[in-house]
């Protein structure tokens, strides 16, 4: 069964997904059916412990023990306005990967302009009144004359193309206002963001392609230059397992991530929408105390944040009840959405490693070295893989998101040197910047094979993510690759 029609059956009786609260029969009073439905609430996340289950033993998580059958139940007919059950969701099984319109054609060049027009001179007798005595302040028909003649302005010069002599007056004037020397060489695309290159150093300029204008060409510079000053405004704190929280550790924050993603696929939801709910959650967690029966209601609150700030169409909170097999009722979620928002002072926008990581491969992908879209999965692949890890916390999102670009290219292509000057350029890192981070996301994509928590694993081993989780990750990168 596919998600839009579950959406779509789902739309018809909204309070279909809240059938185990609120099933009494029609004879019955409200008055007697309350206590049944309080009886029917399951214990949330009440023996999630340090040691996870093993994979084919029942999963630690209440909820996602039946969320696990989701891929293997056969899916029943569904009669009326009533709900499968969870163990008989199936999830689509052909999921169409989403068009890479964002990968750009190399070296595209900036739209041509088109070809000059050639005047017309307009005879006298058509023009009764000189434009520049108009009431109407209009464009004046004579090519000639500009129509700001026509406001008799004394602050604008006109110069004509032709008069050497004015033109090379302006241009010096230029010159030493600006202080710009003839023998000076300017960095590419200086914007106070960018380094300066070397000599003869083979680069590529990613931000060339203006016939798309999801790319951003013209304002690409300046959008992550305010991502790298906003980063650090919006981070976790590095230490709040340690120093805020008492019930809950790492382990159990894997273990939720690990069900999110489940969630994420599931639902379909948009790659940014993961992250999102990961700070969401780190930042909740940073200055309150959380229990472990609430974990996973903070969870699916963040995620329905998350979900209304990047889906076109957000699922209902009725439906997160439900994946949660009605652990929580639907006030309890929307209860959570409001005290993390009033916390998180409504402050949704937050630099995450995927906004990063699009232009980053844009960078990587400039030089022909690696096939596109097998880099780009092998990235997210990897950075995904960070986010179940506590101690990725402690680098900045652009950092993660090198290294990934990093990671993934030494893993396509061990005998070849990762890094380049277009990737320094626009990712502002050096090769020595990024060692101790691609040595942790290297040992996740060495430890991922043995993990008791396989669904980003499981995730990226399909067909429409290049099966890059199954690729072989060599043991050691030569520390000759980490050389500025």
């Amino acid at each position: 069964m596919s998600t839009q029609n579950r959406r779509s059956s789902f739309s018809s009786s909204t309070t279909s997904s809240l059938a185990k609260r609120h099933a009494s029969a029609s004879t019955t009073s409200s008055l007697a059916a309350a206590p049944t439905n309080m009886a029917k609430k399951r214990p949330p996340l009440s023996n999630l412990t340090n040691t996870v289950a093993h994979r084919n033993s029942s999963s630690s998580v209440p909820c996602a023990a039946k969320f696990a059958k989701t891929k293997k139940d056969v899916v029943p007919a569904c009669s009326g306005n009533k709900r499968p059950t969870l163990a008989n969701v199936k999830p689509a099984s052909a999921v169409i990967f989403p068009k890479a319109n964002s990968f750009p054609v190399k070296n595209e060049a900036p739209p041509t302009p088109p070809p000059p027009v050639a005047t017309v001179t307009v005879p006298a007798p058509v023009v009764d009144v000189s434009p520049s005595k108009s009431d109407t302040m209009s464009v004046s028909t004579d090519e000639s004359m500009s129509s700001c003649d026509s406001f008799k302005s004394p602050d604008i010069e006109y110069v004509d193309n032709s008069d050497v002599a004015a033109v090379d007056s302006i241009e010096r004037k230029t010159f030493s206002h600006l202080n710009i020397s003839d023998s000076t060489e300017g960095n590419i695309c200086s914007r106070e963001i960018l380094v300066e290159l070397e000599k003869g150093d083979k680069f590529v300029n990613v931000d060339n392609n203006y016939a798309d204008p999801q790319l951003c060409a013209t304002f690409a510079c300046d959008i992550y230059k305010h991502l790298r000053a906003s980063e650090a405004k919006k981070r976790p704190s590095t230490d709040f397992m340690e120093k805020i929280q008492k019930e809950i550790n790492s382990s159990m924050r894997a273990i939720l991530i690990d069900w999110l993603v489940e969630v994420a696929e599931e639902y379909r939801l948009v790659p940014d929408t993961l992250y999102l709910t990961v700070n969401y959650i780190d930042r909740y967690l940073s200055g309150n105390v959380m229990n472990r029966q609430r974990l996973q209601l903070l969870g699916v609150a963040s995620m329905m944040i998350a979900s209304k700030y990047e889906e076109i169409c957000a699922p209902q909170v009725e439906e997160f009840c439900y994946i949660t097999d009605n652990t929580y009722f639907k006030e309890e979620v929307l209860q959570m959405e409001s005290a993390v928002l009033n916390f998180l002072k409504f402050e949704m926008t937050a630099p995450t490693v995927k906004c990063f990581l699009r232009r980053f491969v844009r960078a990587a992908q400039g030089v022909d070295e690696v096939p596109s879209l097998q880099l780009e999965c092998l990235t997210n692949y990897i950075a995904e893989l960070s986010l179940m890890e506590y101690s990725m916390l402690g680098y900045a999102p652009s950092l993660v998101a090198a290294s990934a670009i990093f990671l993934a290219k030494f893993i396509l292509f061990p005998s070849k040197k990762p890094w380049n000057s277009t990737l320094q350029h626009y990712t502002l890192y050096q090769p020595s910047d990024l060692c101790v981070c691609v040595k942790d996301l290297h040992r996740l994509c060495c430890n991922s094979p043995n993990s008791n928590l396989p669904a980003i694993r499981e995730k990226y081993s399909q067909h429409k993510y290049k099966y890059v989780a199954k690729k072989y990750c060599p043991p050691s990168i030569p520390p000759e690759f980490f050389q500025n």
